[in-house]
């Protein structure tokens, strides 16, 4: 058996880990479409806000699921040893970020579905994800988050990459994972049900916790 029967008790077990934190006016920030899952119930957990951020891999262009890099509003993160790798040119890496990078606020958007964002000026940002690979994605959501100005920037998941864990704790102020593992394998590996989500999952779960103020 994977360690996580799905998203919703992944994300519950987390929440629990998160409430013995104490997080000083905490808003959770889901990384759609999964992530936001796991956070719908962290918010529960801790009574707060709910939001997203919307972050998007960059992918090889002939091995889409291998990342070089993320982007974030405001935000380009590259993976030089994936880029060097894979000998990407320029042009490609200029058309994958612009490509991603206009998806980024109708995503928001049609997420959100006409709400505001939350303010999370001198809040506690608590980022939440369904698990952690290359962290690229994260890394570009917490230097996002950090032009908004919390207070402080918390990054949480059930499942991580020991390595990976490591190095984004030099971007945020913490990384909470329940279960790091250095034999890291592909993220859905230690769920037992890691189906897909829908986009209607996530514009349900952000309406039915609806933001405590903008």
């Amino acid at each position: 058996m994977a360690p996580f029967r799905d998203r919703v008790a992944a994300g519950r077990q987390l929440g629990e880990r998160l409430r013995g934190e104490q997080l000083s006016d905490p808003v959770v920030l889901g990384l759609p479409r999964g992530g936001v899952i796991v956070a719908a119930e962290v918010a529960a957990a801790l009574d707060a806000p709910l939001d997203i951020l919307v972050a998007r891999k960059l992918g090889v262009p002939w091995q889409p699921e291998l990342a070089f890099g993320a982007v974030a509003p405001g935000v380009v993160v590259l993976q030089r040893d994936v880029l060097d790798g894979a000998r990407l040119q320029p042009n490609d890496v200029d058309t994958a970020v612009a490509r991603e990078t206009a998806l980024l606020a109708p995503l928001a958007a049609r997420y959100r579905a006409g709400r505001a964002a939350t303010t999370l000026r001198g809040r506690t940002a608590v980022i939440v994800d369904d698990g952690l690979a290359t962290g690229a994605t994260a890394t570009a959501a917490v230097r996002s988050v950090r032009q908004l100005g919390p207070r402080r920037v918390v990054v949480a998941v059930p499942v991580g990459a020991t390595q990976t864990v490591t190095a984004l704790s030099r971007e945020a102020d913490q990384v909470i994972c329940l279960e790091a593992t250095r034999d890291f394998r592909a993220v859905g590996m230690y769920y037992d049900d890691f189906a897909p989500t829908a986009d209607e999952d996530v514009i349900e779960r952000l309406a039915a916790r609806r933001p405590e103020r903008a």
